[in-house]
């Protein structure tokens, strides 16, 4: 029967909110303190919403975890595409890893669980592998295989040291670091991607 209320959505927000919350939720507490009555309660909806949209939190984290990858991944390609020679993209990378934008504390914590999650559940890791490939190919815009999966361990791994120092990064010891990995890009073994 066409145009029942089950065709028609009354609040087509309803779950990308959802999956919103359950981001917020997890930044706040972690996965291990994530319940359906606190993403409910954050994104503003009953708690029947969550099963109607989700098959399970399992299924609901996995989703979460997808828009948080496919956000960070949108930034770090623009970031890099918008470079247009190699000292810019070299500036781009330090950018990524130094700059306000990407990586903030909350991604950070985010990442962090979305990582530890992704130990036991296939989808989620299944989300993180495309996302590190998604991450490499948009540094493969201005650099070789072997670079591009160099300079990415750069840029997950240097934040993640911001975070737990509590101290902002020395940008021109990072800008040093980018440029020597680039420079050794001739005696760097290629890698597929």
């Amino acid at each position: 029967m066409s145009g029942t209320r089950r065709e028609i959505p009354n609040d087509p927000g309803r779950r990308d909110r959802i999956l919103d919350a359950a981001l917020d939720v997890i930044a706040e507490g972690g996965v291990h303190r994530t319940t359906h009555r606190k993403i409910a309660a954050q994104a503003g909806v009953p708690l029947g919403s969550l099963t109607y949209y989700f098959d399970g939190m399992d299924d609901l984290l996995a989703l979460a975890f997808a828009r948080l990858s496919d956000t960070m991944s949108q930034l770090y390609r623009r970031t890099l595409h918008s470079a247009g020679s190699t000292t810019e993209a070299e500036a781009a990378v330090v950018e990524l890893i130094c700059g306000p934008a990407y990586a903030t504390d909350r991604d950070m914590t985010l990442i962090f669980e979305m990582y530890a999650y992704a130990n036991h559940n296939t989808a989620v890791a299944a989300t993180t592998r495309s996302w590190l490939a998604r991450s490499r190919e948009s540094l493969a815009l201005h650099f070789t295989p072997g670079v591009a999966r160099a300079l990415d361990a750069l840029i997950e791994g240097w934040p993640m040291h911001r975070r737990f120092d509590a101290a902002p990064l020395n940008r021109q010891l990072v800008a040093g670091v980018v440029h020597a990995v680039v420079n050794a890009a001739p005696h760097l073994p290629d890698e597929q991607l």
